[in-house]
């Protein structure tokens, strides 16, 4: 018997339509604070699409694990002795408790603490006690269940709860161009995730983490002081906030999907040569260059490093590469997510170009860093404003008179242009508009 959907998703979905609360050039309100709306959202949107589960870095070994969640539903990824990644559930088949607490580990075994049914990290069901009471149990029917879609793309982990549904290259899209930009910083086209994670929970909904070029001198304004009186002219011309003004060439790209982007690239480029000079003769640097050209040829391999300087991407719902980290975005309640940052380094590199990078993330995203803090404060400020409902609608209209479609498809404007929260919503409204 087939249960509805409901049942196996949280709170019931209302079935109501909330596809207008988006219109063309606003949001309601209601969009981030109603928990109804958050209910449905996990119903429509994280049990049902592609989610990012993590890398395939995070658990190189046999038996290493990682327990992540799915909307509301607890997973485990888990390199089998096989060497297969799969994501299960975390739930005995006996009597539905979870199998692990821990967040990360390695272990050939997974035991029910609560009556010793025992899996191998395969999934496959190992052993019953007192299996007599059980009479002829099948235990091929009671292995681990498996997420109802896995999906990869270059060691990315992609897992949906449904059974339907577009593939996961459908679902990337244009997106996969600026996934090979991250990863292929290193000369040989793999990253490693174990340097640990950066959590953040805070008291504001999920769909404020975007991608957002209008903020950073405003939000950040105290960061970019300090760096314009620090460093060369040229240099980080991106970094001292000459990348977040419509005077630079800088763009917002809506990459269809709810996919978005903050398109750094102009400014980096013209300040290219300026920062390789500032870079030679730094411990690695020389060695690691090379590297890169011989993986890749002289024009690719520059063009990478320009876009290796400051990645701001955002794959719909969950997963966004910002700098050298891996992001992923776990929805608690309407006015309540959890962040994950795991910062990445570099196969095939230098030590010291890897802990250069891992430097950089802890200045500026790390728990005592200079702009993480400040991003939470104003998303908890924004929740708290939108409780005032009186008037509540929220304008995101800026640019929308000037956006265009680019040569690849994508929808770009200036880089503090909303594009990339209408591109988002506009993804949003489509699923949210569906029936459950």
């Amino acid at each position: 018997m087939k249960l509805p959907l409901f049942l196996s998703s949280g709170p019931a979905d209302t079935h109501e339509d909330f596809s207008e609360l988006v219109q063309r050039d606003r949001v309601h309100g209601a969009t981030y604070t109603s928990q109804a709306v958050f209910d449905a959202e996990m119903s429509r949107i994280f049990h049902r699409t592609w989610l990012c589960v993590g890398h395939e870095a995070e658990i190189p070994n046999a038996g290493d694990f990682r327990v992540t969640r799915l909307g509301r539903q607890s997973a485990i990824m888990v390199r089998g002795s096989d060497g297969k990644v799969r994501v299960v559930m975390n739930r005995c088949r006996h009597r539905g408790v979870s199998l692990t607490e821990e967040e990360t580990g390695c272990q050939k075994r997974f035991t029910c603490p609560y009556h010793g049914w025992v899996y191998d990290n395969t999934g496959e069901l190992l052993s019953v006690p007192d299996l007599s009471g059980y009479g002829d149990l099948n235990f091929a029917e009671y292995s681990l269940t498996p997420v109802p879609r896995l999906g990869t793309y270059r060691g990315f982990v992609f897992a949906s709860l449904s059974e339907k549904g577009v593939s996961l290259d459908e679902h990337l899209g244009l997106a996969k161009g600026y996934m090979d930009l991250f990863l292929d910083v290193s000369p040989i086209g793999q990253i490693d995730v174990r340097s640990g994670v950066n959590k953040t929970t805070f008291r504001a909904n999920w769909k404020f983490v975007g991608m957002d070029g209008y903020h950073p001198n405003y939000v950040h304004k105290t960061v970019y002081e300090v760096r314009r009186r620090k460093q060369p002219a040229g240099v980080t011309a991106s970094s001292k906030g000459e990348a977040f003004s419509d005077e630079s060439a800088n763009l917002t790209r809506d990459l269809g999907n709810g996919h978005a982007m903050l398109d750094v690239y102009p400014v980096r480029s013209a300040n290219y040569t300026d920062y390789l000079e500032s870079m030679k003769g730094k411990p690695g640097w020389d060695e690691y260059y090379q590297s890169m050209v011989t993986a890749y040829g002289q024009q690719r391999a520059d063009e990478i490093l320009v876009w290796a300087g400051d990645p701001h991407i955002g794959v719909f719902p969950n997963l966004q590469l910002i700098g050298s980290q891996i992001r992923l975005i776990r929805p608690v309640a309407a006015d309540q997510t959890e962040v994950l940052m795991f910062p990445t380094l570099l196969q095939g590199v230098p030590d010291p170009i890897n802990q250069l990078r891992l430097r950089n993330h802890e200045a500026f995203y790390g728990p005592a860093s200079q702009g993480s803090p400040d991003d939470v404060e104003i998303f908890e400020r924004n929740q708290v404003g939108l409780s005032a409902d009186v008037d509540p609608w929220v304008l995101l209209a800026r640019g929308l008179d000037r956006e265009r479609v680019d040569a690849d498809g994508s929808i770009v404007g200036s880089i503090t242009d909303e594009v990339t929260q209408r591109g988002q919503l506009k993804q949003w409204k489509a699923l949210m508009g569906a029936k459950a």
